[in-house]
């Protein structure tokens, strides 16, 4: 059978191979991201979590994941069939679109990896790897798996019956993580010497380096999104980049007006939250759209990170800050900004729409932050009762890289005081092996 009698578009193809090469780049992008952000005795930690990540959603993906988010929808709505458990019936010859279906499965799977790897940022420095490890696959199935389906799976709720948009993954990826990550830390607890110990990235040149890789494999995440190589692909594209810049600025302008210094760490963090924000809505809004929905989350997100002190929930590296409230920003902002030449027929408060699809927009906003919350936080609970979560105060002090792992990123200053490693501090195999 010839590849025209199949339906498949090689250009399509071509362009969606490459994209969802991106969009598992940035997975260890965000683990360089996230390492540079934590103290020098838990950067092999952070490191591990997300590309262990990559593995354990693999694997859920391939067995049960694919088909309950994309298979023909089960009722209501809510959870997909079973009809490809295993990927099973999906052969070379099987077509989404214009694509090969294998291909368009592996798209979807590095965005349940990346959005998993997202939340190990809320509870740095404090988690028990294990339980990461049993945490991550039963989250996927649980939390990611359904919500994929609301928004993008066959027959599912949020976009069939309710109407609501999201291009490229505001709510499954990072309304979903967010909130996620706001339980978890909230289960955990903060970490020692929370508002009181200087807790200050230990390398920014990684964390430079990580978001830039972030800010690459993005346009294989949107433009990606479109699943073809075609002007909308090239319109979210174009307001991924508009709405990283103005991200970046919007938070530098805040930072120098607040704190009288424009910052490394806040240039890269405002980068990522225009990038979080632009995600549901790039395939929907104008140019100029883009460029005030960045601004917007630059500016929002900058005062946002700062909420976990008035509060009192230690959302490590602003996972909430960034990644939920950017997401909402983004997600809330379409009911404002949308174009029909965009959405090819849906219209914002701005161009005439009225308050109908912003109303929309929150309804699909707090379905899915209150359902990711709540579930995860009945995950977290159950393990931490069970096998525990929470790493002991002694490896926390330590830090995770020596005493779960038994290794150091660096060959001094791994106890974040300058003392040297000696080869008696190493814990030895059987004592890793229970602390891990």
């Amino acid at each position: 059978m010839t590849l025209a009698a199949q339906g498949i578009d090689t250009g399509d193809t071509a362009w969606l191979l490459a994209a969802t090469a991106l969009v598992l780049l940035m997975t260890p992008g965000l683990a360089l991201f996230y390492a540079g952000m934590v103290r020098t005795k838990s950067v092999l930690n952070m490191l591990m979590m997300s590309f262990v990540s990559i593995a354990l959603v693999t694997v859920v993906w391939l067995a049960a994941g694919y088909s309950l988010a994309f298979g023909d929808d089960a009722g209501a709505g809510l959870i997909g069939g079973l009809d490809h458990i295993g990927m099973a019936g999906l052969g070379p010859d099987s077509v989404q679109g214009t694509v090969p279906t294998l291909l368009f499965a592996t798209f979807q799977l590095t965005f349940a990896i990346i959005t998993a790897a997202l939340i190990s940022g809320a509870i740095a420095d404090r988690a028990k790897f294990g339980a990461w490890l049993v945490f991550v696959p039963v989250w996927a199935l649980l939390v990611y798996v359904p919500v994929t389906h609301w928004v993008w799976g066959p027959g599912g709720w949020i976009v069939d019956k309710l109407g609501a948009l999201d291009f490229a993954g505001g709510l499954p990826v990072e309304i979903t993580s967010g909130a996620s990550g706001l339980a978890l830390a909230l289960v955990l607890g903060p970490r020692l010497g929370f508002k009181k110990d200087a807790m200050r990235p230990h390398n920014l040149p990684m964390v430079v380096l990580g978001a830039g890789l972030l800010w690459f494999g993005w346009f294989g995440f949107n433009a990606g999104s479109a699943l073809g190589a075609n002007g909308l692909a090239a319109a979210a594209f174009l307001n991924t980049l508009a709405a990283g810049c103005t991200g970046l600025l919007g938070w530098l302008f805040v930072e120098q007006k607040r704190d009288g210094h424009p910052t490394t760490l806040g240039a890269a963090s405002g980068a990522v939250a225009g990038l979080v924000a632009i995600t549901p809505s790039c395939g929907s809004v104008s140019l100029l759209g883009a460029l005030v929905v960045g601004l917007a989350a630059g500016v929002i997100c900058s005062y946002a990170v700062s909420w976990k002190f008035k509060l009192n929930y230690d959302d490590s590296l602003d996972v909430v800050g960034v990644h939920l409230v950017g997401g909402i920003v983004g997600t809330l902002l379409i009911g404002v900004f949308a174009v029909e030449s965009m959405t090819g027929g849906t219209e914002g408060l701005l161009y005439g729409g009225g308050l109908t699809q912003l109303g929309k927009q929150l309804v699909a906003v707090v379905a899915v932050g209150a359902y990711a919350f709540l579930v995860t936080y009945g995950i977290g609970k159950l393990l931490d009762r069970t096998i525990g979560f929470r790493a002991s105060e002694e490896q926390e002090h330590t830090g995770l890289d020596l005493t779960v792992h038994a290794e150091t990123a660096y060959d001094h200053g791994v106890l974040g005081h300058g003392a040297p490693v000696s080869a008696s501090s190493v814990p030895s195999a059987q004592k890793v092996k229970s602390q891990a």
